[in-house]
C-alpha cells in the first residue's frame, strides 16, 4: 500500500511539475491574454510550480534517514509558498471589477493575515508549539497546531466572501471560475486543520489553477476571435472609405492634362500614385500593425498627389524624427486626408497642414494640425466615420488613443498616442 501511495505521489508531482510549466508557457505566449492577467498568470503558475517542487522534495527526502534539518526547511517552504498564493485570488477579483488593489481594504486584510502568518511560522521555527519533526524524520502535530494554518483559512473564506459580494460585476463564467479555485481549497485548508493532508492540497491547488485559467483562457479566446471579427469588419468599413472613386477620377484626369502641359510632373505624380495605390492595397491586406515609416510614405504620397492638383492652396510641413514604432494600417493618412478634404471643401483660403512625431517616456506621438475650418464632432460624413475607424482600431491592435482638440488660432489638431511595447 505505501509503494502504490508513493507512486500515485510520483506520479501527480511529475504530472502537475508538468503543467505548472504549460500554464507558464500559455500564460505568456497566448495572444488572447491582456498584459495585466498574463503578468497574473505567470505569477500565480511560478508560485505554484515552486510550491509543487518544495512539496515533490518532500516526498524524496521523506524517506531518507538523519535528514530531520532538511525536512524542518521543506517543511517551512512549504507553508511559505502556500500561503503566498492566498492574496492572489483577491488581485484577480479586483482586477476584474476595476479596484485599485492598493487601495483596497480586502487586499490590506489579506496582507495583514498574511503577515501574521509569517510571523508565526517564524516563531515555529524556533518552538515546538504547532509542530515538530522527529529525528526518524516524522512530522508531528502539536495540540495546538490548527492555529498555525488558521490566517490561510480565514484568507480563503474572505477571498469567496469578497467574490459573492462582487458577483454582478464579473462575468458569469468568472465567477465560476474563481469559485471552482477557491472552494475546494477553502474545504481542504478547512480539513488541514485538523489532518494532514499537505500533499492533496497543493496538487489539489495547481489542479484548480488550471481548471480556473482554462476557463478563464477559454473566454479570452472568445473575446480576442470577437476583437479580430471587428478589426475584420473594420478593415472593410476602411476599404470602402479609402478607395473613393472621385479622388481616382480626379487625379487620373489630372495626370491626362499634364501629360501636355509638364509632361515630367505628370511622370512624377504617376508614380506618387501608384506608390499611393500599392501601400493602400498593402495596408488593407495586412492583419497587423506595420511600421510607422510605412505609413510616412503612404501619406507622402497621398499628398504629392494632391498638391499636384492644388499646389497654391495646400502646403504640408512634416517634423517627423522619430519613426521607430509600429501602427495599425492605415492610420495616419487617412487623418491627413480628412484634413485635406474638410479643408479644401469648406473655405478656398489656402490650408496648412503639419505632420510632427515625438517620443516620450511611455508613449510614441504623431500629431496633425490644420489651419482649416474647424472639427465638427456632430458630423456623420465619412471622413468622421474613417476618424472613428482609426480610433477603434489603435484600441485593439495596440491599445492606442485618438483625440480630437481645436487649435487655438482655428482648425484641428488630431493626436495619436501609442504605448511603449516593452519587450
Amino acid at each position: 500500500m505505501t509503494n502504490l501511495l508513493e507512486i500515485l505521489a510520483y506520479s501527480l508531482g511529475g504530472a502537475m511539475l508538468l503543467m505548472m510549466v504549460v500554464g507558464i508557457v500559455l500564460s505568456a505566449f497566448m495572444p488572447a491574454i491582456d498584459r495585466w492577467s498574463r503578468r497574473f498568470f505567470i505569477l500565480l503558475f511560478s508560485l505554484l510550480l515552486l510550491s509543487v517542487s518544495v512539496f515533490f522534495a518532500d516526498i524524496i527526502i521523506y524517506r531518507l534517514p538523519d535528514t530531520g534539518t532538511a525536512e524542518r526547511i521543506l517543511v517551512f517552504f512549504e507553508f511559505l509558498t502556500v500561503s503566498a498564493l492566498m492574496p492572489m485570488p483577491t488581485a484577480l477579483v479586483l482586477h476584474w471589477c476595476g479596484e485599485k488593489i492598493k487601495d483596497s481594504i480586502l487586499f490590506r486584510t489579506q496582507i495583514a493575515l498574511l503577515c501574521a502568518f509569517f510571523i508565526l511560522l517564524i516563531f515555529t521555527q524556533f518552538t515546538n508549539i504547532f509542530y515538530s519533526i522527529t529525528p526518524e524524520n516524522e512530522f508531528v502535530r502539536e495540540s495546538s497546531f490548527a492555529l498555525l494554518p488558521l490566517p490561510m483559512v480565514i484568507m480563503m473564506i474572505l477571498n469567496i466572501v469578497g467574490v459573492v459580494k462582487r458577483r454582478k460585476k464579473i462575468s458569469r463564467q468568472y465567477y465560476i471560475a474563481i469559485m471552482i479555485y477557491l472552494i475546494p481549497m477553502t474545504t481542504a485548508l478547512s480539513v488541514y486543520l485538523f489532518n494532514y493532508i499537505a500533499f492533496f492540497i497543493v496538487f489539489g491547488l495547481a489542479l484548480c489553477a488550471m481548471i480556473m485559467f482554462g476557463l478563464i483562457l477559454m473566454d479570452n479566446v472568445r473575446e480576442y476571435m470577437h476583437q479580430q471579427q471587428e478589426l475584420a469588419n473594420e478593415r472593410a468599413s476602411v476599404m470602402v472609405l479609402q478607395m473613393r472613386p472621385h479622388f481616382i477620377y480626379n487625379t487620373m484626369m489630372g495626370i491626362y492634362y499634364l501629360c501636355d502641359q509638364d509632361p515630367a510632373k505628370a511622370k512624377q505624380v504617376t508614380l506618387d500614385f501608384t506608390t499611393y495605390l500599392r501601400k493602400n492595397f498593402t495596408a488593407l491586406a495586412s492583419e497587423n500593425t506595420i511600421p510607422f515609416r510605412d505609413e510616412l510614405e503612404h501619406t507622402r504620397a497621398y499628398l504629392a498627389v494632391e498638391q499636384a492638383q492644388f499646389e497654391d492652396v495646400l502646403f504640408v510641413s512634416f517634423d517627423t524624427p522619430h519613426t521607430m514604432f509600429r501602427v495599425p494600417p492605415l492610420t495616419l493618412q487617412p487623418i491627413v486626408e480628412n484634413a485635406v478634404k474638410h479643408g479644401m471643401t469648406a473655405s478656398s483660403d489656402p490650408i496648412h497642414i503639419s505632420v510632427t512625431t515625438r517620443l516620450t517616456d511611455t508613449e510614441n506621438e504623431i500629431i496633425v494640425e490644420d489651419d482649416g475650418p474647424g472639427f465638427n464632432a456632430v458630423d456623420n460624413d465619412e471622413p468622421h466615420i474613417a476618424l472613428n475607424n482609426i480610433k477603434q482600431r489603435l484600441e485593439l491592435m495596440c491599445g492606442g488613443k485618438l483625440t480630437i482638440t481645436p487649435r487655438k488660432d482655428g482648425g484641428t489638431s488630431v493626436k495619436v498616442t501609442i504605448p511603449i511595447q516593452k519587450h
